[in-house]
C-alpha cells in the first residue's frame, strides 16, 4: 500500500521507528522491519545476505523519491536517482543522506578541499582577509579558483599540467637508426615507412644511428610544424632516391611529412580509436605548467598572501598544519580591531572547526589539494562524514556503507566518535557493516541472512546487540560472542627476503625494509603511513619493471592528473627468488555489462565447448562461438546480447526493461533450443555459483573451478551476473579465484591491497584458508591490512607509521606477531589483545 492512499489520522501517529512493510528488492523475501530513529542501528550479515538492499536500495531510496517528488521535474534531472525500490510501504521515514563506498570524482578539478568546502573558506579568507600588494585591486574568491575564468591560469586553463613530448620520450633508444624505428612515436605500419621514405626524399640518412645525427636535423624531424609534400620511391636507399631524383623518374606516390610530435599531439586529440590514443600517450609526459608552475592560478591571485603564505602554499599544507596556522587567527581578540580582523576571526574559527573533525576522524595527513581520484573510497566517505558533522542537521537518516573500510583499529574508535556526534545531535545512524568493534558500539542490530543470494533475504534479528546470541541461525552472532578461527601454532620462516633500499615516495623518506618471501605477510599501520606507497606503488611498480610487466592503467585515470614519482629506491637483493607478480585489487573486472563471472574466470569458454559438442549442436554444425552473447550468430539481434533495453524517460530515471525479444535470454531462439540436461546456455548463466557446482558435478575441470569460487565465499553470485554490480570486495576475491584456479608453480608474489574490504568475519575466514594455500604451493604473499584476523595470522608483520603523513613513513616494527605485539606503536594493542583470544 503507497504512502499516499492512508487517511492523514494515520499518518500522524509516529513511535520513532522507521516502518517496512514487504520490502523485495533484490534478494529480500517480502520481509517486514521496525527500525528505530535516533539511534545507531547496524545492518549486519554475510557478504551478499541483502543488507544494502534494506539500507540502500529499500530505505534511502524510498527516501529519495518522496524528496524528488517535492522538487520540480526539471531539477529532478540533475539529480542520480535511484530505481524506485519494490516495497509496499515505509512508515516514519525522514529525509535521508546516503554516504556510500565510491571511488573519487575522475577528474582532478575535485579535491579535497572542494569535497569538504574548505577550499571556499580559503577563497574567502584570502578575497576578504588576505595582504594584497600596493596597488592591486582587491579579487573577488572567484579569482582565487582554479576552475573559474576568473582565477585559472591562461596557459594550462586550471590544470596545473600540460601534456608534452621530448626527443627522450619518442626516441627511447637512440642507438637505433630511422630505419631501425627509432623514432617509436611514429606508426609502426605503412605510415611509419612512408615517413621514413619522405625523409630519404629529403636528404636525411636513415641508416645512420640517431644518435649521431646533427642536433638540427634531429630537431627538425620530431618537432618541426612545416608539412612538405614531396616524390616518394619506396624501397629506395639515400643514394638511389638522389640518382631518382636527377633522372626525374616517375615516383612511387607523392607523400606528405609530419613531424613526430605534431602526430603524437594530434592524434592524441582528435583520433576516436581508444588504442590509438592509448599508443600515443605512452610517448607524453606531464610536467608542470610553464606560467603557474603547477598552481593553476593568475599571478594576480598568487601574490595575495595570509599567514606570511600564497593560497597555493597553503592548500598543499596538511590539514594538520593547516589548523594550527588557523588557530591564532580563530582565537583573535576583535575588541576595537579593524574589518579585516573581524572577517579573518569569523573565517578562521569556522575553518577550525571543520579541520577538527577532519583530524579526529584520521585525515589530517590529507592537503586540500589533493585530488579525489588519488583518495580511497574509505578516505573520501569520512572527507564527507566529516562535512556532514559540521552541516548541524537535526532529524536526518544518515546511510552508510561500511565507514570502517581501509581504517585501522585506532581510527574506526574516532569514526564511531563522529557517528556519535551525529546522533546526539538528533539525526538517526544506519550503517552497513562487518566490523565487529562497530557492531559492538550499535543501539540496535538489524541481522539479515542467515546466507548470501537466495540463501539470505530474511530478517532474523531486530532489536538490542545483547538479544543477538539467542538467534541460532545468526551467521554475526557467533562471531560476536565466540573467538575467531584459532591462530597457527607454528609460524613460516622467511625463505629469502627482497631487500629494499632507499624508498622516497609520498611521505616514505629513505626507507629500508626487508620484505619476506615464502611466507603471509602484512603490512600494518594507520591510514596514510605510508603502507600503499610501499607495497602498492613502489613495490609492484619496481618487480613489474623487473619482470617486463607492462603496469595496466586504470581505464578511469586523468592523463594529466600529478603523478607522484619515486624519488629514490630499489630492490638490492632477492629478486631472483620471484619469477612472476600477481596484483589482487579492487578494480572493476570490467566496465560493462558484457563482462561477468563466467567471462573473467574463464569459466564460460568450457561451458560453451559442452554446448557445441551437444548432439542437438552437431546436427546444426553451431560451434562454441554460437554460445557467444558477443557473437552476432547466436545472440539476440534485438539487444545485440545485453538481456536488456534502455528506455528513456523524460524528467524520470531511464528505465531497463528486459529484451521485448529474448525476455532477457540475450540470445536468439535456435540457439536456446540447445540444452544440456533440460537447462539452455541462459540458464546456466541464471545459475547462482553453487547450483552450478552441483548442476556440473560429473564435469571435473569446472567442478574444481566452481569449488574454488565457492571458497572464496562467492558461491551466491550468478554466473552471469554484470561485472557492473558487483563490489570492489567482490571483484577482488574473483580476481583471486582466477588465480588459485591456475597451477601453481610456486615462486609468485601475490600482493593484495585490503582484501577483507566488504567481508564478514566468516568471509574472513574464508579469504585467510585461501591465502595460507597460495604460500604453502611456495608463493609469497604481501597483503596491506588492518583487520586484526588476518594480521594475526600472518607469519610476518612490517608495521609502518607511527603516525600518518609526515609523522608516519618509517618501520615501527618488524616481525612475528607476537614480536610486533611487544614493540609497541598505534597497531601492537590491537594485535596483543586479538593474540590473547
Amino acid at each position: 500500500m503507497d504512502d499516499r492512499s492512508r487517511h492523514p489520522d494515520d499518518l500522524m501517529q509516529d513511535d520513532g521507528f522507521v516502518r517496512v512493510r514487504g520490502a523485495r528488492e533484490h534478494n529480500l523475501r517480502n520481509v517486514d522491519v521496525s527500525i528505530p530513529r535516533n539511534a545507531l542501528v547496524v545492518f549486519t550479515g554475510v557478504s551478499g545476505s541483502g543488507k544494502s538492499s534494506l539500507a540502500f536500495g529499500t530505505v534511502y531510496a524510498e527516501a529519495q523519491r518522496r524528496y524528488l517528488e517535492s522538487v520540480s521535474p526539471y531539477a529532478r534531472r540533475l539529480f542520480h536517482q535511484m530505481q524506485i525500490p519494490e516495497v509496499d510501504d515505509i512508515e516514519g521515514l525522514p529525509p535521508a543522506v546516503a554516504l556510500q563506498q565510491q571511488r573519487g570524482a575522475p577528474t582532478t578539478r575535485s579535491s579535497v578541499g572542494s569535497v569538504t568546502t574548505i577550499s571556499n573558506l580559503l577563497r574567502m579568507l584570502y578575497s576578504r582577509a588576505g595582504e594584497y600588494p600596493r596597488g592591486q585591486r582587491m579579487l573577488y574568491a572567484e579569482s582565487f579558483s582554479p576552475n573559474t575564468p576568473e582565477g585559472a591560469c591562461p596557459t594550462c586553463h586550471g590544470i596545473g599540467r600540460m601534456l608534452d613530448v621530448t626527443e627522450k620520450s619518442m626516441v627511447p633508444d637512440d642507438t637505433l637508426t630511422i630505419r631501425e624505428r627509432a623514432v617509436a612515436a611514429w606508426p609502426s605500419a605503412w605510415q611509419g615507412q612512408n615517413l621514413r621514405d619522405i625523409l630519404t626524399t629529403l636528404g636525411y640518412d636513415v641508416d645512420k644511428p640517431w644518435r649521431e645525427l646533427p642536433r638540427k636535423d634531429r630537431d627538425w624531424i620530431l618537432f618541426t610544424e612545416e608539412q612538405p609534400t614531396v616524390p616518394v620511391y619506396a624501397g629506395y636507399d639515400l643514394a638511389e632516391v638522389k640518382r631518382a631524383l636527377r633522372r626525374k623518374e616517375e615516383p612511387s606516390y607523392q607523400g606528405t611529412f609530419t613531424g613526430a610530435k605534431r602526430y603524437v599531439m594530434q592524434t592524441f586529440a582528435k583520433s576516436e580509436s581508444a588504442m590509438m590514443k592509448r599508443r600515443v600517450a605512452q610517448f607524453m609526459i606531464t610536467q608542470d605548467c610553464p606560467t603557474c608552475h603547477g598552481t593553476r592560478l593568475k599571478p594576480e591571485a598568487l601574490k595575495v598572501k595570509f599567514a606570511g603564505l600564497d593560497i597555493a602554499e597553503m592548500s598543499h599544507l596538511p590539514l594538520e598544519k593547516l589548523q594550527e596556522v588557523m588557530n591564532p587567527f580563530a582565537e583573535t581578540s576583535t575588541v576595537g580591531a579593524s574589518e579585516k580582523t573581524i572577517v579573518a576571526r569569523r573565517i578562521c574559527e569556522d575553518l577550525s572547526a571543520r579541520l577538527a573533525v577532519l583530524l579526529d576522524l584520521g585525515l589530517g595527513y590529507l592537503a586540500c589539494e589533493r585530488s579525489t581520484p588519488t583518495l580511497s573510497p574509505g578516505e573520501l566517505q569520512r572527507l564527507r562524514l566529516a562535512t556532514q558533522v559540521r552541516s548541524n542537521l537535526f532529524g536526518v537518516v544518515y546511510v552508510l556503507d561500511e565507514p570502517s573500510a581501509g581504517l585501522h583499529p585506532a581510527d574506526t574508535e574516532a569514526l564511531l566518535r563522529a557517528l556519535d556526534r551525529l546522533k546526539h545531535a538528533g539525526n538517526s545512524i544506519f550503517v552497513v557493516e562487518h566490523e565487529i568493534e562497530v557492531i559492538k558500539h550499535a543501539d540496535w542490530l538489524v541481522d539479515v541472512g542467515p546466507d548470501a543470494g537466495e540463501g539470505g533475504g530474511n530478517i532474523l534479528y531486530s532489536g538490542p546487540p545483547s538479544g543477538l546470541g539467542q538467534v541460532a541461525q545468526s551467521r554475526t552472532a557467533h562471531y560476536l560472542a565466540h573467538p575467531r578461527k584459532p591462530l597457527p601454532m607454528v609460524r613460516r620462516q622467511p625463505k629469502a627476503h627482497l631487500k629494499v633500499r632507499g624508498v622516497t615516495r609520498n611521505n616514505l623518506r629513505g626507507l629500508d625494509v626487508d620484505i619476506p618471501l615464502g611466507v603471509l605477510a602484512s603490512v600494518t599501520g594507520v591510514s596514510g603511513s605510508g603502507k600503499s606507497s610501499l607495497i602498492s606503488q613502489f613495490l609492484v611498480d619496481a618487480m613489474a619493471e623487473h619482470l617486463g610487466h607492462a603496469r595496466a592503467a586504470d581505464a578511469d585515470d586523468d592523463s594529466l592528473a600529478p603523478t607522484v614519482e619515486t624519488l629514490g629506491g630499489e630492490i638490492v637483493a632477492g629478486l631472483d627468488q620471484v619469477d612472476r607478480l600477481v596484483v589482487v585489487d579492487q578494480r572493476p573486472i570490467g566496465r560493462t555489462p558484457r563482462s561477468n563471472l563466467a567471462t573473467y574466470t574463464g569459466l564460460f569458454d568450457h561451458v560453451r565447448k559442452l554446448f557445441a559438442v551437444t548432439p542437438q549442436a552437431k546436427s546444426r554444425r553451431y560451434d562454441a562461438g554460437r554460445f557467444s552473447f558477443n557473437v552476432a550468430k547466436g545472440r539476440c539481434s534485438t539487444c545485440e546480447g545485453e538481456g536488456f533495453v534502455c528506455v528513456e524517460l523524460l524528467f524520470l530515471p531511464s528505465v531497463y526493461a528486459p529484451c521485448p525479444t529474448c525476455k532477457g535470454a540475450r540470445y536468439n531462439d535456435k540457439t536456446l533450443e540447445v540444452k544440456i540436461r533440460g537447462k539452455s546456455i541462459a540458464d546456466v548463466l541464471a545459475m547462482r555459483v553453487d547450483e552450478a557446482f552441483e548442476f556440473f558435478h560429473e564435469d571435473p575441470t569446472l567442478n574444481r573451478s566452481l569449488s574454488v569460487v565457492r571458497e572464496v565465499g562467492l558461491g551466491y553470485i550468478r554466473l552471469g551476473q554484470s561485472a557492473t554490480e558487483l563490489s570492489g570486495g567482490e571483484a577482488q576475491r574473483i580476481k583471486l579465484a582466477t588465480e588459485l584456479m591456475r597451477p601453481q608453480r610456486g615462486h609468485t608474489l601475490y600482493v593484495l591491497d585490503e582484501p577483507t574490504t566488504g567481508l564478514h568475519p566468516r568471509d574472513v575466514e574464508r579469504l585467510i584458508a585461501q591465502l595460507e594455500r597460495i604460500v604453502d604451493a611456495g608463493n609469497s604473499v604481501v597483503v596491506v591490512e588492518h583487520d586484526m584476523d588476518v594480521v594475526s595470522h600472518s607469519d610476518w608483520i612490517i608495521d609502518l607509521g607511527p603516525g600518518a603523513g609526515e609523522e608516519g613513513g618509517r618501520i615501527v616494527a618488524s616481525g612475528t606477531p607476537r614480536e610486533v605485539a611487544a614493540a609497541g606503536g598505534k597497531t601492537a594493542g590491537y594485535l596483543a589483545r586479538r593474540l590473547k583470544q
